[in-house]
């Protein structure tokens, strides 16, 4: 499945406002999740796709819907 550039970005940017709203930095999500804060910033910047497994992990940890990261 091909993944566009926009909506990778999209996804990242909600995840760094939820977690900035949270009031986590990178490297505490990373630990929270089981990643490195390395892989945590390339999701923030549409560099990376997280998997469903990870992306449950990080909505659980920032107090939001799975569903909302991808609208």
């Amino acid at each position: 499945m091909r993944v566009n550039t926009r909506q990778l970005k999209n996804v990242g940017q909600k995840i760094q406002k939820a977690r900035k709203k949270a009031e986590l930095t990178q490297e505490e999500l990373a630990e929270r999740i089981g990643v490195s804060s390395t892989y945590v910033g390339f999701i923030e910047q549409g560099q990376r796709v997280p998997s469903i497994k990870t992306a449950d992990k990080i909505s659980r940890v920032l107090g939001i819907k799975l569903s909302e990261l991808f609208d």
